[in-house]
C-alpha cells in the first residue's frame, strides 16, 4: 500500500489552485517584487545612458540591455535543471541573494561597465526568481487552471514592472535620475529575501505527485513524449522537434525582442520628440501596465479558448502596435500604441508558459519551462543588438518597422506549426 505524499506540515498533498491558495498567493506577491526590480530601470536606465555617461550610439547605450537578457536566458535553462535536482525553494532563494548589491551598483556606478555589471547580476537573479515562481505555481495547480496560474504569476510581475517603471518617472522628475529611483529596489529585494527564505515552501513533490497520475492525451500527440528524457533530449523537443513546443519557443523569443526594443529606444525616441521625463515615465509604465492587468483575462481565457487563437492574434496585434509607434508623433498615438502592444502581449504571455504546461510531461517539465525561457529571454539580447544596430544606421523608425515586420513573421510560423495544445479544447 503506497504512502500519500505530504508537505512540510505534514499534510497530504494536493493539486489545485483552492487547495493551494495560501502558498500560491504568496508566491504571486514575490514575483510582483522580482518585477519591480526589473521595473526600476524601466524608464530611468537609457535616459541615465544618454544623459549622465554620454552614450549617443544607440548599441553602445543598450548593452545593458544586451547583459541583462543574455544571462537572464542562460540562466533561464539552468534554473530548470536546478530546480528538478535541488528542489525550487534553493534557486529562488539564490536569485534573491544575487539581486542585492544590483541597485547599490546602478546607485554608485562611476563608469557604463558598472551598469552592465550589475545587469549581468539582474539577468542571473530575474532568471533564477521568476523561472522558479513559474515552476512553482504550475506544480501547485495542476493541469486543469495552468492558464489562469500563469496569468495571474505574469500579471503579477508586470503590474509592478509598470507600476516602478512610474514611480521611478516621477522620483526621477523631481530629485534626479540617480540615486532616489533605485532605493525601491533596495527595499525589494530585502523584502523578497525575507519572503522567499521564511514562508515559501518546496513545491517539488507536487509535480511528483502529478508525474504519478499523469494521463496521456486522447489524440496520443504526445505518446513519443515519455516521461524519462535527458536535458539534451529536452532542450531539442522544446527548441526544434516538437511542433507546439518549438513554435511557442520562438514566439517567445520574438515577443521579447520587441520588449527588447520599447524597453532600450522608446525612451530616446520620446525624449528625441521633446515629451518630459513625466511622460516618457507614463508610456513606459503604460505598456506593462496593460500587459500586466491583461493577463488576469487572458491566462484564465485561454483554458476556456484554447492557447492558439491568443498568442496567434497576440503577435499580430503587437506587430500592429509596434508600425504605429514607427509612425507616431505624439504622445496620445504613441499611448494608443502602447495600451495595443500591451493588450497583444498580454494575450501571448502566460498563454505561451501555459502551452508548454501542456504538453511538457511533468517529470521535465521544468527542464522544458527553462529551455523555453533561454529562447524567450533571449530575445532580449537579440532585440537590443538588432534594434541597436538598425538605429545607428538607419534611426529608431527604421528599427521599429524591421521589429514589426518580424513578429508579424513570427505569429504566422504559430498559425502553421502549432496545435492546440489546451486537453480540453478541440480548436487548431
Amino acid at each position: 500500500m503506497s504512502v500519500p505524499a505530504t508537505n512540510q506540515s505534514g499534510r497530504p498533498l494536493r493539486l489545485g489552485l483552492r487547495e493551494n491558495l495560501a502558498q500560491f498567493c504568496l508566491l504571486v506577491a514575490v514575483n510582483a517584487l522580482v518585477g519591480g526590480m526589473l521595473g526600476q530601470e524601466r524608464t530611468v536606465l537609457p535616459l541615465l545612458a544618454e544623459r549622465e555617461f554620454g552614450l549617443t550610439a544607440y548599441t553602445s547605450a543598450l548593452t545593458f540591455i544586451l547583459a541583462f537578457g543574455a544571462t537572464k536566458a542562460a540562466t533561464n535553462y539552468f534554473a530548470g535543471a536546478w530546480s528538478d535536482r535541488f528542489g525550487r525553494k534553493p534557486v529562488l532563494v539564490t536569485g534573491w541573494l544575487i539581486a542585492l548589491p544590483v541597485p547599490l551598483l546602478l546607485i554608485w556606478a562611476p563608469r557604463w561597465e558598472w551598469v552592465i555589471a550589475a545587469n549581468v547580476l539582474l539577468g542571473i537573479s530575474q532568471g533564477l526568481t521568476w523561472s522558479t515562481t513559474v515552476i512553482m505555481k504550475i506544480d501547485l495547480v495542476g493541469p486543469a487552471r495552468r492558464g489562469l496560474a500563469m496569468g495571474l504569476n505574469e500579471a503579477a510581475g508586470y503590474l509592478a514592472v509598470a507600476a516602478t517603471a512610474l514611480a521611478t518617472g516621477y522620483i526621477a522628475a523631481r530629485y534626479g535620475l540617480r540615486p532616489e529611483p533605485f532605493y525601491l529596489g533596495i527595499a525589494y529585494a530585502a523584502l523578497g529575501l525575507g519572503l522567499s527564505t521564511l514562508a515559501v515552501r518546496e513545491t517539488r513533490e507536487h509535480a511528483r505527485l502529478e508525474a504519478a497520475s499523469h494521463t496521456a492525451r486522447a489524440d496520443g500527440r504526445h505518446d513519443h513524449l515519455h516521461a524519462q528524457l535527458s536535458d539534451r533530449q529536452v532542450f531539442t523537443q522544446t527548441s526544434f522537434r516538437e511542433p507546439a513546443l518549438s513554435a511557442a519557443s520562438q514566439a517567445g523569443m520574438v515577443n521579447n525582442l520587441n520588449d527588447g526594443l520599447a524597453w532600450g529606444l522608446f525612451p530616446v525616441l520620446f525624449a528625441a520628440a521633446g515629451l518630459s521625463v513625466a511622460q516618457i515615465g507614463v508610456l513606459a509604465a503604460l505598456y506593462p501596465a496593460v500587459w500586466g492587468l491583461g493577463q488576469l483575462v487572458t491566462g484564465a481565457l485561454s483554458d476556456r479558448a484554447g492557447r492558439k487563437p491568443l498568442i496567434t492574434g497576440g503577435m499580430f496585434l503587437q506587430a500592429g502596435a509596434l508600425a504605429l509607434v514607427a509612425l507616431g508623433e505624439s504622445f496620445t498615438v504613441w499611448a494608443v500604441a502602447a495600451a495595443l502592444l500591451g493588450t497583444g502581449t498580454a494575450m501571448v504571455y502566460p498563454t505561451l508558459l501555459a502551452a508548454i504546461g501542456d504538453v511538457a510531461h511533468p517529470a521535465w517539465r521544468a527542464r522544458s519551462v527553462g529551455v523555453y525561457r533561454l529562447w524567450r529571454d533571449g530575445g532580449f539580447a537579440v532585440g537590443a543588438l538588432a534594434a541597436g544596430l538598425l538605429a545607428d544606421a538607419f534611426g529608431i523608425p527604421t528599427a521599429v518597422w524591421v521589429i514589426a515586420a518580424l513578429t508579424a513573421a513570427s505569429g504566422l510560423v504559430v498559425a502553421v506549426r502549432m496545435y492546440e495544445t489546451h486537453p480540453h479544447t478541440r480548436a487548431g
